[in-house]
């Protein structure tokens, strides 16, 4: 019985001890470093290095830099995300994005023209102009059938990966026989480059130069479009638009519209021109990301889309009502352009 009570106290003693010293090792272990003025410092080298749109949108990069480094050095936290998140959203580009250690991607900001659209566009609505079900591919990013009076229909909702690289041609196999095409690009957002290039070279006739591009002011130097495929689509198309139409989708109606047969119809689109993929992705100090794109694309009148948009050619306003009600004006009125 003793030796019982001999051994519980000695163990009671090691578990003592044993605490003892971590709660010492964390009252004086070094607090982890603060990075978030080296965060601050990087970020803001990184956007004026290579960010093509200060000029263009006339913001003040060394009076934004006296407004936020006094916020960073004060920031304790996370608070320092609010931070950057605030500082990055003074570009005022739907590209830009934060991320952090692990975590998700955060958009600081997105243009007004999208939160104008994007409630102005259902696809439960549209559902029901057509006398049958709509057809899925087998990524599930592009919806297609043919319309009532023989008019080819597909909703582009995704240009990543190689969706539209592998599944357009069998969606453009299956309307080539249509008197006419609706390209619905309502509601999209970003993509490849590559799935851009599967769709517009389907409607060419002949080559057609490219929209120009520059890289830290250098102008590249591209080959012109060539029409691809088995067949290609010259029969009358109209290509819907809206604000929620970005990046990728604004790209692919800029390049379409310059075509004879081609009407873009709806509303300007939400105006983000800056490029990079992948490569805008850069590290701070801290092991925190930010996304900068450094590429300039132009439309064909050598203007950014960057916060200007692509316009339609015909405007078509439709609004939230509109959809609440059950119509779908921007597709009722290009059904009737290709009756």
């Amino acid at each position: 019985m003793a030796k019982t009570k001999k051994g519980l106290i000695l163990g009671l003693l090691v578990l003592c001890i044993t605490a003892m010293i971590s709660c010492k090792d964390i009252i004086v272990s070094e607090p982890e470093e603060n990075l978030n003025v080296q965060d601050f410092e990087a970020a803001w080298k990184r956007i004026k290095d290579v960010y093509p749109y200060l000029g263009f949108k006339k913001i003040n990069w060394d009076s934004i830099y006296s407004v936020y480094r006094p916020l960073a050095e004060a920031a304790q936290g996370d608070d320092f995300y609010l931070v950057l998140r605030d500082f990055l959203a003074e570009l005022k580009d739907g590209h830009v994005y934060y991320r952090t250690k692990g975590g998700g991607e955060t958009y600081p900001y997105y243009p007004q023209r999208h939160f104008k659209d994007r409630h102005a566009y259902s696809p439960f609505v549209v559902r029901k102009y057509f006398d049958r079900e709509l057809r899925l591919t087998e990524s599930s990013t592009t919806e297609y059938e043919i319309l009532p009076g023989n008019i080819g229909y597909a909703f582009l909702s995704d240009f990543h990966k190689n969706y539209l690289t592998d599944e357009f041609p069998a969606v453009l196999e299956y309307l080539k026989e249509t008197k006419g095409l609706i390209l619905d690009i309502r509601q999209k957002r970003g993509g490849n480059y590559n799935n851009i290039e599967a769709v517009v070279t389907r409607f060419l006739s002949g080559p057609l130069v490219r929209n120009d591009a520059y890289t830290m002011g250098l102008k590249w130097v591209l080959p012109p479009f060539q029409p691809a495929g088995p067949f290609q689509y010259t029969k009358p198309v109209v290509v819907l638009i809206n604000g929620s139409t970005f990046s990728a989708g604004e790209f692919t109606t800029e390049i379409l519209k310059q075509l004879p047969n081609v009407t873009a119809v709806g509303d300007t689109t939400g105006g983000g021109s800056v490029g990079g993929g992948d490569e805008s992705l850069y590290h701070l100090p801290s092991g925190k990301s930010i996304s900068i794109g450094f590429i300039d694309f132009r439309r064909y009148d050598d203007l950014p889309w960057e916060w200007l948009g692509v316009p339609p050619d015909i405007r078509v306003v439709q609004t939230e009502e509109d959809i609440l009600a059950g119509r779908d004006k921007q597709l009722e009125f290009a059904i009737e352009m290709l009756k």
